[in-house]
């Protein structure tokens, strides 16, 4: 099971689980019974789909966020590297994934209909587009794009920084700062 999650493989989850049965009271039975209170109380957020114990999440609702600028997303992985990196004090929107034809993900499988709520909603000004150098993040971007366009807001996307195949996961937090402060405009 563990060699499943990402960047297990089967020799490292074997490791681990070993490691958890060396003192399964001390180690395996609480990581248990965390794992399952953390199941029974994380929720998806209705407005940004990130991960919390609260929904709204506490970043949607922290006062002294920037309401006016969303940051678009493909995962909650990418918002929480953003976060890190301390680059963003706007809202965010989690996609759930980008536009792919080989994995079956189309339009309506995206996390955009808070996104066009709160647009439609009035405040926002800008949305960021900080979706991966992929080809299917500049896929979902142009498809974004085009369909931002019918509103009055500024449309960017991450710049400098992301490379071509980078994930924002994966970058580190000088990486992630020059990419969002070298974002430009797209229409």
């Amino acid at each position: 099971m563990l060699s499943r999650l990402p960047g297990l493989g089967p020799r490292s989850a074997r490791r681990a689980v070993l490691n958890l049965l060396r003192q399964p009271e001390a180690r395996m039975l609480p990581l248990a019974r965390q794992m399952e209170r953390t199941a029974q109380s994380v929720k998806t957020c209705s407005q940004c789909g990130n991960l919390d114990t609260v929904d709204p999440c506490n970043l949607c609702t922290e006062p002294m966020r920037d309401h006016s600028t969303v940051c678009v997303v493909e995962t909650v992985g990418d918002l929480w590297a953003l976060e890190r990196a301390s680059v963003h004090r706007g809202v965010y929107q989690v996609l759930g994934g980008t536009l792919s034809a080989l994995a079956g993900c189309g339009p309506d499988d995206l996390n955009t209909r808070s996104l066009l709520e709160r647009i439609e909603a009035g405040g926002v000004k800008e949305v960021i587009l900080a979706l991966g150098a992929t080809v299917e993040g500049a896929t979902t971007a142009h498809w974004l794009q085009e369909k931002l366009s019918a509103y009055a807001v500024t449309i960017s996307r991450v710049g400098h920084g992301v490379p071509m195949g980078g994930a924002l996961d994966g970058l580190d937090d000088g990486t992630l700062a020059a990419a969002l402060m070298a974002r430009r405009s797209l229409g």
